[in-house]
């Protein structure tokens, strides 16, 4: 990790709007989404990308759903329905399908490091909306820095990388970006595990079809039912949840900065578990990113206010 990266990381957590409680949430967030890369690059030797989202999702929904239900939280969240399907699509289906169908082309190391340059395109997306109060010179500089980090990390040290696999990711990075927000502006207010079970529900219905249809002729390995049962358990319905609690917590730009130590994570078991080797081009463009996501999402000080001395007020 960067140095501008981990000065960001220790900022925020010594920020006093943030809590113990929210440091606890980002702790356990940091480690929960690095391991899902390890899992599904697992998971997709022997089943394909949308048998596994419906494996995944199929599990979240059945441990979640029923609790929701008992709780009263599943009704408000099937009422603003528009919003939960639009927080579905974005933040689940579309990123997830995209990025189990990456890791059969790309290292679960590389597709983790890609990733983490999603409060880069948060930053990016505010800024194409209109939001240019925050940016300035310091954030368009960041937003160049994780650029150059991308390119790095795709065309230097990864020789001949499968580049619409690439693109997948940039897509998958763009939607976690967005749920957030569409989460905080739009689901605001919803029983946090009503939204997450019932979006993980409407996900899963989606793509029964397609898992019928591409259900695999052999059954699958110990390791791949293993790597499936444990991204559905603590990778979705439990990080759902401990999601959903740190953005009510911090808040959405915030709640996406754990995505810097996921990619340490993710490499760390990658290197270990499936021998995936990490270059110096690799190392250097992970810096990058991290070093421009820092620069873009951090928030400009305030210029100094110069106060006036009181004698030089006239007195009516």
């Amino acid at each position: 990790m960067g140095a501008s990266a981990s000065l960001y990381l220790s900022t925020l957590l010594a920020s006093p709007e943030m809590s113990r409680r929210g440091v606890l949430l980002f702790a356990a967030m940091c480690v929960i989404w690095g391991i899902p890369y390890l899992l599904i690059k697992v998971a997709v030797r022997d089943l394909g990308p949308d048998v596994l989202v419906f494996c995944r999702t199929s599990i979240g929904a059945c441990l979640l759903l029923p609790v929701a239900a008992a709780r009263g939280e599943l009704r408000p969240a099937l009422a603003r329905w528009r919003p939960l399907a639009a927080y579905t699509v974005v933040e689940l289906a579309v990123p997830w399908l995209l990025l189990s169908t990456a890791e059969q082309r790309l290292p679960s190391s590389l597709t983790a490091l890609l990733v983490a340059a999603v409060p880069l395109v948060g930053a990016a997306l505010a800024w194409s909306l209109g939001d240019r109060g925050g940016l300035g010179t310091r954030g368009v500089v960041g937003l160049a820095l994780g650029l150059a980090g991308v390119g790095a990390l795709v065309g230097l040290d990864v020789a001949g990388a499968d580049l619409p696999s690439v693109a997948m990711v940039a897509v998958v990075a763009a939607g976690y970006a967005i749920g957030p927000a569409i989460f905080a502006r739009r689901l605001r207010g919803t029983p946090p595990l009503g939204v997450a079970a019932a979006s993980l529900g409407l996900c899963a219905l989606g793509f029964a079809p397609f898992a019928l249809l591409h259900r695999p002729d052999a059954a699958p390995s110990a390791r791949a039912l293993v790597a499936v049962v444990v991204l559905g358990v603590l990778c979705t319905a439990v990080a759902f949840v401990l999601f959903f609690e740190l953005i009510a917590e911090v808040g959405p730009v915030r709640a996406t900065v754990f995505t810097y130590v996921n990619p340490a994570v993710a490499v760390v078991l990658g290197v270990a578990f499936l021998g995936e080797r990490i270059g110096w081009a690799t190392a250097a463009g992970f810096v990058l990113v991290l070093a421009g996501s820092f620069l873009a999402t951090t928030p400009r000080p305030p210029r100094p206010v110069v106060a006036v001395p009181a004698a030089t007020v006239a007195e009516p």
